[in-house]
């Protein structure tokens, strides 16, 4: 009877194992990079997952830096950011050297051929050199803006991009880069109806 009783409890922990185990699921994700709620009382990587998924999520992380390599460019940017659209003075060494170097350099289209409030993005990557890898490609334009206009701003971009590069970087900057994608919004937010009044 003991012996019986002893094999039950046997086979009933090695179930009770087997189950837990399978209930455990494999965190594939890297440990800092974990998926986490707003909740959660510590630092976390946000994520979206679609319904599509198989397994778990893994957040991708395409940057060490923490940013996402997307900037604005306004036209007529304000006081306070004046010092942002400063070309720094020596090799570009950081994301904000490379930032204020790419503000820099846009020259919009004449008031005459510009658009009030017309954006344009554009996707572009550059080499370790500092040499922009191909034309870049455009992934938004004002809804509603004319092609000649649409024409405008991206010869005015290409053309801007040409007088900057290739830009100076130094061997960090320049290899943690290359070949990563660029995100840059440029807005024209210029009074253009009080500019064209002016002799």
């Amino acid at each position: 009877m003991l012996r019986r009783i002893i094999v039950c409890i046997i086979a009933l922990v090695a179930v009770t194992a087997a189950n837990a185990q399978q209930r455990r699921q494999l965190d594939a994700t890297p440990f800092s990079h974990a998926p986490c709620s707003v909740l959660d009382g510590r630092p976390c990587t946000p994520s979206f997952c679609s319904v599509f998924n198989d397994g778990p999520c893994i957040v991708e992380i395409n940057f060490a830096y923490g940013q996402n390599l997307q900037l604005t460019v306004e036209s007529a940017p304000s006081p306070g950011a004046a010092a942002n659209y400063r070309k720094p003075s020596h090799d570009l060494n950081s994301i904000g050297d490379l930032f204020a170097a790419l503000r820099s350099c846009w020259s919009p289209p004449p008031a005459s051929s510009a658009r009030e409030g017309m954006q344009m993005s554009v996707r572009l990557g550059f080499r370790r050199s500092g040499e922009v890898i191909a034309s870049p490609r455009v992934t938004y334009a004002t809804p509603g803006a004319p092609a000649e206009v649409r024409a405008t701003y991206l010869k005015a971009i290409n053309a801007s991009l040409a007088a900057c590069t290739p830009l100076k970087f130094t061997s960090g900057l320049g290899g943690a880069i290359a070949g990563r994608p660029i995100a840059i919004r440029y807005v024209d937010n210029r009074d253009l109806g009080r500019q064209t009044e002016k002799p």
